[in-house]
């Protein structure tokens, strides 16, 4: 396969149902994906997404070399199961010299040895579990994004005392030691809003900080 742009082609190795959703949203996106997978039916069911679509039986450099996945800026592994397969496949993607090798693990054990080899580990069951959990105990919880250091980014339906009340009126970075980043009315997201806006039914407020201060913030607000 021809050299391709680097900082546009993503690598995705393993096309079970992560996968392939990976491969999917990648090629939404406009951008050039190589997928590779040892089960025919897999590859074909991702050839509407992309081009570059290849049946490997046996993961060894050569021939993953040959499908042209040395050449991407970011690779993902997604071969959770075969814990053995997963940790070589991240190995050698590595040592192909990918500036950014991303692997999917199934448990702890197995995201270390990931990590220590130098891949960003992902836990897309246990991530999902922790979501649904948040989403099932705090029922204004729209989205969020976990960051290091006990700091997320939460993404909150607007509700109780917040109804009403404008920025200012809240100071929420006095009081509470977060910041509002984002408001979002009838699907239109302002990031560049007033400290006079008043908080309507129906606005969801994207908030980052310390988690335990965003629990605080939702706990006296929302009721």
């Amino acid at each position: 396969m021809k050299k391709q742009n680097a900082a546009t082609t993503f690598g995705v190795i393993g096309l079970g149902r992560f996968g392939s959703a990976l491969v999917k949203t990648l090629a939404d996106a406009g951008k050039e994906v190589i997928a590779v997978d040892r089960s025919e039916q897999a590859v074909k069911a991702v050839r509407k997404y992309t081009d570059f679509a290849f049946v490997v039986e046996s993961l060894s450099q050569e021939t993953l070399e040959e499908t042209g996945i040395q050449n991407c800026n970011t690779v993902a592994i997604c071969i959770g199961e075969a814990i053995d397969i997963s940790i070589l496949t991240t190995m050698l993607v590595i040592n192909m010299g990918v500036p950014h090798v991303i692997a999917k693990a199934t448990s702890q054990v197995h995201g270390e040895v990931l990590k220590q080899l130098g891949a960003a580990v992902v836990y897309p069951e246990s991530d999902m579990a922790v979501r649904i959990g948040k989403r099932l105990i705090s029922g204004n919880l729209i989205d969020y994004i976990s960051l290091d250091d006990g700091v997320e980014v939460r993404r909150i339906q607007v509700g109780g005392k917040l109804v009403g009340r404008t920025i200012q009126e809240l100071d929420v970075r006095r009081a509470y030691g977060i910041n509002i980043i984002a408001i979002e009315r009838n699907h239109q997201t302002d990031v560049e809003f007033s400290a006079q806006y008043r908080f309507q039914e129906g606005d969801s407020v994207t908030v980052i900080g310390n988690v335990e201060k965003i629990d605080g913030f939702e706990a006296e607000t929302q009721q």
